[in-house]
């Protein structure tokens, strides 16, 4: 589908050079006799890249075939992630590289959505928030109940954390996935 320069409004996806591209900031000029100029922040979907970009009047652009697949987290070898859609059993396998920091936030067996470009892997978008159980942490001193004093987790995943003093090994607490932070512990 064509799109024309006025159609990158914000969030927009859109194919720039084979590459599918996510627009992050978007400003238009209007020139004389009805010419304008669309000035565009656009994020990369496969490398994570942020450019600025300009097109001029009737410039055409292509929309990106981009899709999303509710999959499961199946398991990790040296250097890729494999994951299943579970209505049709197709297995993806994702590079470690386009995985990154997000690894630490996955769990085998969770449900993450996938997203494809023309039928390939480009990323891989988590939920807001995860659950995950702490495997070790220090004891909290005794008398010690202020919530500002903070000590590292190590969570199941075999990433660290912050958490306050009062988490402790086995407790369950949820995870803000695009800070890292901890938000709270679970009650189960």
């Amino acid at each position: 589908m064509a799109l024309s320069i006025t159609d990158l409004k914000k969030g927009t996806v859109f194919d720039f050079n084979n590459q599918p591209f996510r627009v992050l900031d978007y400003k238009q000029k209007v020139m004389g006799r009805g010419g304008s100029i669309v000035n565009v922040r656009i994020k990369s979907l496969i490398d994570g890249k942020v450019l600025e970009k300009t097109f001029k009047g009737n410039e055409q652009l292509n929309s990106a075939d981009v899709t999303n697949q509710e999959v499961q987290y199946l398991y990790k070898d040296a250097s890729t992630f494999y994951f299943m859609n579970q209505q049709t059993f197709e297995q993806f396998e994702v590079p470690a590289d386009l995985i990154n920091d997000q690894a630490g936030f996955l769990l085998e067996g969770s449900n993450v959505q996938i997203q494809l470009f023309n039928g390939r892997p480009i990323n891989v978008v988590l939920p807001k928030n995860v659950e995950l159980r702490v495997k070790y942490t220090e004891d909290a001193v005794k008398g010690d109940t202020s919530t500002a004093i903070t000590k590292n987790a190590e969570l199941e995943t075999g990433i660290t954390i912050k958490v306050p003093a009062f988490i402790k090994q086995n407790d369950l607490i949820s995870i803000d996935t695009e800070s890292g932070s901890y938000r709270e512990r679970v009650k189960t």
